[in-house]
């Protein structure tokens, strides 16, 4: 009798069991219906950028925390997977992410859109050599696209187009009125940036910064790079002696006494500079790769561009 009792107990937990199982998936399965879209952005300007064109049509998943280097950033099991779970994944691409890369090429491969911000907005390329002299040479795209605004505009209106093309569920007028919007704002950021850097003299447009990353803005606003302390366009690279002698040669050419460094990056090899240069260069931080926290002087991409045209204006003229 005891086995008889034992066996029916027995049966009734797997009954129970299975039951929680069955009402768990379908459970799942009538909550999918109501999940939010989701769009996955590699970099934090990115981020806030596709935040502005989204607004509360998806949710938004940024996956370079502030303060980042998108050089060196990697991501954990769960961020990998939000990848491949994606509606849409929002990437710089030019090789800017570099330990992220492989997981956004995996998520394309397996059918998950995907959008390279940087490839669409007229690339520029990299010179390694020395203010165009003999030495330049054509490297890869420039992946900074960002600090031309004008460029950025265009991969604003883009990404809306990829948002309303790709996430389903989305009202595709609310996200082109916030892509419009926007659009407003970024017109106004590049002819404040036009008037700022006009008042700056001819002779003092150069610029020295840690690694190569404002040739987009040198471009667009007339300003000349003479060179960068790592002569590359990734902060995973390193100068040589010859490399250091090469650049202070050029900036007591050019009559340049101010190296723009990164605000994500150690000031070490620009205070480097400034010891071979005997003591008075100045070193300007810039928020160039990364946004901070909000409150922290650069938590958007517009008030990380008007904080660094304020600081490069200044630091240009000396005043």
């Amino acid at each position: 009798m005891s086995v008889r009792v034992g066996a029916a107990r027995i049966r009734a937990a797997l009954v129970t069991l299975i039951s929680f199982f069955v009402l768990a998936a379908a459970t799942g399965c009538a909550g999918g219906d109501d999940e939010r879209p989701r769009v996955v952005v590699t970099t934090n300007i990115l981020g806030d950028i596709t935040r502005e064109i989204v607004g509360d049509e998806a949710d938004v998943s940024v996956l370079m925390k502030p303060n980042a280097d998108p050089h060196s950033f990697g991501l954990s099991a769960v961020e990998a997977a939000e990848i491949e779970n994606a509606d849409l994944v929002v990437y710089n691409g030019l090789g800017l992410e570099e330990n992220v890369l492989r997981h956004v090429e995996a998520a394309r491969e397996s059918g998950v859109a995907t959008f390279a911000a940087g490839e669409a907005a007229d690339p520029l390329t990299f010179h390694t050599g020395r203010d165009g002299g003999p030495e330049d040479e054509a490297g890869e795209p420039d992946p900074h696209f960002w600090t031309d605004p004008d460029r950025v505009r265009k991969a604003a209106g883009l990404i809306a187009d990829q948002i309303t093309e790709h996430v389903a569920g989305v009202n595709e007028k609310a996200v082109r009125a916030n892509a419009t919007r926007y659009d407003g704002q970024l017109a106004d950021l590049t002819t404040w940036m036009e008037k700022s850097f006009a008042a700056v003299p001819e002779n003092r447009r150069a610029l020295v910064t840690n690694h190569h990353v404002f040739g987009y803005l040198a471009d667009r606003f007339g300003l000349r790079v003479i060179g960068a302390v790592i002569p590359s366009g990734t902060t995973l690279a390193s100068p040589s002696s010859s490399d250091l002698r090469s650049l202070t040669q050029a900036m007591e050419e050019a009559g340049v006494r101010t190296v723009f460094a990164d605000s994500s990056q150690p000031t070490k090899l620009a205070e480097v500079l400034r010891q071979e240069m005997g003591g008075d260069v100045d070193v300007v931080s810039l928020y160039s790769e990364s946004l901070t926290e909000k409150g922290k002087g650069a938590g958007t991409y517009l008030e990380m561009m008007r904080a660094n045209t304020s600081a490069m204006a200044e630091g240009l003229t000396g005043d």
